[in-house]
């Protein structure tokens, strides 16, 4: 008896049919239980044959066939050891994800990438550069290298959630990895139960995962061969006390590094000024290296080998020129009107008695919370009359009803059971501070609108009254017209940056402020200033991520669009290079932040120098303090070349205070000339030039320079990997031979321009099995192999993806 394996082409059988034996000429099997056998009888008449399992007791081998034959066709053994030789195409291809991504990489993200992070195995790394230094192009470089070599198959991306269509797309457009969005339909419908066990290839949302246990017991029975953690600070940690408080975040860092082989976090600001919270973040890659609270002169933990960060004054071209050119900011300082400065002495007397009113509450988890209020008012005051109007009179309002409610309760002088303001815990007042997300906006807005001290009746009917004084005040401000910093933005548009930029073609500025309430002031004023309505467009976090995307479409191409009004929401992961002027409307007490802002005009593909005006109002607490930070910062930053930006978010203040400690205090204390001494010399001593230069040394964190001749180094090697790369004519000739054979028609219509007539059958079924994005066709006009994907006739290019083997998944261009 002999088995199915056993027919070969050339063996002598007998069985296959009814008489004498026969000669096997071919075999092709049908699943693993059928063969479909081509064979010649004794007169050398051709036939063929389907045989099942249970044939097998009726075959006999009288002669087996020649196991070394050497008789298969020539043609398709050449083409399957060519397909063979291009899967292994990084063995000498040194940058075979540069040559095979839509990317022209620098000199840093080639040595990140090729130097830094692929030899670590398994990696556990922090890359920190700067904001704008291509951070997502250099993890999609490593993740599409790492999938080449074989060496990666699941990788999940984890990120702020208004960046996820972001990573989507740079990844699909830039390197052709096939990310899909995490979502809770999705989830729902899994087939297994779990979602993430089901896809290789996951972008999730960070507070999504980090809120919802159910989805992180899920994420406990997989694991990954890469997960990345982009604005990985988030995740952080921090001591109160001696003791440390982790955020939901930071546990769910915890979680995926435990799951994952390779971890990559992404930063450019991994360093909020406390070495002991800075040490509890890089426990996430390396728990054991940095156990136990930071102590000065006791720790050496170093993290030079767990991380890279390279600041913008050191990040240059393969030709050695500067990759950034230069930055410059101006405080802009101006002078309250009169009625304008009794308002700011109201308003902030009465958020100093709230400040102490608070201090009260001693043990309440509402303490915290009040602050926060208390400060975002300040910051309101300082934004502009509509802002501090419309926040005053909703608290008033919410207050009033609150009031009520209380009254009709008859509870009289007894305590509130409760506040009708969330009470936040320390880690969420920090995420508030960081930087409204479109998730955290309406939680600030409920805070400030109705957290409050007041624990009797008799305390809320106080504030209530107060807050009708100050509602009446700040109405008689807005109606008088006589907006001091709104003169000063009107002298900016009209007359500094038409010195700066007098090319109105060219006149592109983008506008910051923290207040959605000023920014629509904002934009009734400028429209009505420039008598252009089209000249506007907004960026809010309420906005839907297509309404934004349009927004930043509008004012990136459309020339008559000449300003950009935006909230914080635009301070993270929109890039918005095609500005160089910036106008810091309101400045906030998260020096971070300020850095965010700049990052989004100052970055890669900005070729002008970059211009920021900070408006400052001199004669206020917080505005005198930053009027001084920033004639001291500008002082530094001419002896320093400029890199005194990279140092903001990591300088505190006397007792290791941080500027929005130094701010309260600013407010809290008394308005005298010692007060003012006390607090400038802060000032001068987180600023002195030595201490700046200590920081610089220890913020650049990174091994080595890209000197000079570092960067030489990189582009003869860039020359030598371009030569020996996998040309474009090695896959053109395997491919043109390849399709003819499986029956598609392709003609030159150019030089190294072809057109295929018909794309055969069965890569059409092929790619409806395996393919993804855009179907194929039948046909196309015209194609090219060349890695240059320039446009012929005007037409952009489009995309055809050969699907079957590996080695055809090459993007050609249309």
């Amino acid at each position: 008896m002999a088995r199915l394996e056993d027919l070969k082409a050339g063996a002598t059988v007998q069985g296959v049919q009814p008489g004498p034996a026969v000669t096997i000429v071919d075999v092709k099997w049908i699943g693993s239980d059928a063969v479909d056998v081509t064979f010649r009888d004794q007169q050398g008449k051709a036939d063929t044959a389907l045989l099942f399992r249970e044939s097998e007791a009726t075959l006999d081998i009288e002669a087996p066939g020649r196991a070394w034959s050497f008789d298969a066709p020539g043609d398709l053994l050449r083409l399957v050891s060519e397909a063979q030789r291009i899967s292994l195409a990084y063995l000498f291809d040194p940058l075979l994800a540069v040559h095979s991504s839509d990317v022209d990489p620098l000199p840093h993200q080639i040595t990140a990438v090729y130097e830094e992070m692929l030899p670590r195995q398994p990696l556990r790394f922090l890359l920190a550069d700067d904001p704008g230094a291509g951070k997502t192009i250099m993890t999609g470089l490593f993740i599409k290298e790492l999938r080449l070599r074989g060496d990666l198959q699941r990788c999940l991306i984890v990120c702020p959630g208004s960046l996820v269509e972001q990573w989507q797309e740079e990844m699909d457009l830039k390197f052709d990895l096939p990310f899909e969005i995490y979502t809770t339909e999705q989830g729902e419908a899994s087939r297994t139960g779990n979602w993430f066990a089901e896809h290789d290839l996951i972008i999730c949302r960070l507070d999504q995962l980090s809120r919802n246990d159910d989805l992180k017991d899920k994420l406990k029975e997989t694991d990954w061969d890469l997960i990345v953690c982009d604005e990985a600070h988030k995740m952080s940690a921090s001591y109160f006390g001696d003791e440390p408080s982790y955020t939901k975040r930071f546990h769910l860092g915890r979680l995926l590094g435990e799951i994952a082989r390779h971890f990559l976090l992404l930063s450019a600001t991994p360093h909020n000024g406390k070495e002991a919270d800075f040490q509890l973040f890089m426990g996430l890659l390396d728990g054991d290296r940095f156990e136990g609270r930071f102590r000065p002169g006791t720790h050496t933990a170093k993290t030079d080998d767990l991380m890279r960060r390279l600041v913008k004054e050191q990040l240059v071209k393969l030709d050695g020129r500067p990759l950034f050119p230069d930055r410059r900011a101006y405080t802009v300082s101006y002078q309250l009107s009169a009625l304008e400065a009794q308002l700011y002495q109201q308003v902030t007397q009465y958020v100093r008695e709230e400040f102490g009113r608070a201090d009260a509450l001693q043990g309440d988890g509402r303490k915290g919370t009040v602050g926060f209020a208390l400060t975002v008012l300040q910051r309101r005051l300082a934004s502009s009359p509509e802002a501090i109007y419309q926040s005053l009179k909703r608290r008033r309002e919410r207050l009033d009803d609150r009031l009520r409610e209380e009254r009709l309760m008859k509870r009289g002088a007894e305590t509130f059971a409760d506040d009708l303001a969330p009470v936040l815990s320390e880690s969420q007042l920090d995420d508030l501070d960081d930087g409204l997300g479109d998730d955290l906006e309406e939680t600030e807005q409920i805070v400030v609108d109705q957290a409050t001290a007041a624990r009797t009746i008799r305390d809320l009917e106080i504030e209530v009254a107060t807050l009708r004084r100050l509602e009446a005040l700040a109405l008689d401000v807005r109606s008088a017209g006589t907006d001091k910093k709104w003169e000063q933005l009107s002298a900016i548009l009209h007359d500094r940056i038409n010195e700066i930029e007098p090319d109105s073609s060219r006149r592109k500025l983008v506008i910051f402020t923290e207040q959605r309430d000023t920014l629509r002031y904002l934009d009734e004023r400028i429209k009505g200033l420039l008598g252009r309505p089209e000249a506007v467009a907004t960026i809010t976090g309420g906005m839907g991520r297509e309404e934004r995307r349009n927004a930043q479409a509008r004012f990136t191409h459309d020339k008559d669009v000449e300003i950009l009004l935006a909230t914080d929401a635009a301070g993270e992961g929109v890039n918005l290079q095609r500005a160089h002027l910036m106008v810091n409307y309101d400045l906030p007490w998260n020096p971070n932040r300020l850095e965010q802002r700049f990052g989004r005009i100052h970055r890669i593909g900005q070729t002008q120098v970059c211009h920021l005006w900070n408006l400052v109002a001199s004669e206020t607490r917080e505005g005198a303090v930053y009027e001084t930070l920033l004639r001291k910062l500008e002082e530094e930053r001419k002896a320093l070349d400029g890199r005194v930006f990279d140092v903001l978010g990591k300088l505190t203040f006397g007792d290791k205070q941080s500027l929005r400690d130094l701010m309260i205090e600013a407010i809290r204390e008394n308005d005298d000339p010692a007060t003012r001494a006390r607090l400038d010399r802060k000032i001068e001593g987180a600023l002195d030039r030595d201490h700046l230069r200590s920081l610089l040394e220890q913020r650049a964190l990174y091994r080595s320079e890209l000197s000079s001749t570092r960067v030489r180094d990189i582009a003869e090697q860039m020359v030598r990997a371009e030569a020996r790369r996998l040309q474009p004519h090695f896959i053109s000739a395997f491919f043109r031979e390849a399709f003819s054979l499986l029956g598609g028609a392709l003609r030159e219509r150019e030089p190294d321009r072809y057109e295929i007539t018909r794309v055969p059958l069965i890569l059409r079924q092929r790619d409806r099995l395996i393919g993804r994005g855009a179907p194929l066709q039948e046909k196309y006009e015209r194609i090219t192999f060349e890695r240059d994907l320039r446009n012929v006739d005007g037409k952009p290019p489009a995309a055809f993806i050969a699907a079957g083997h590996p080695l055809l998944d090459v993007t050609i261009a249309v």
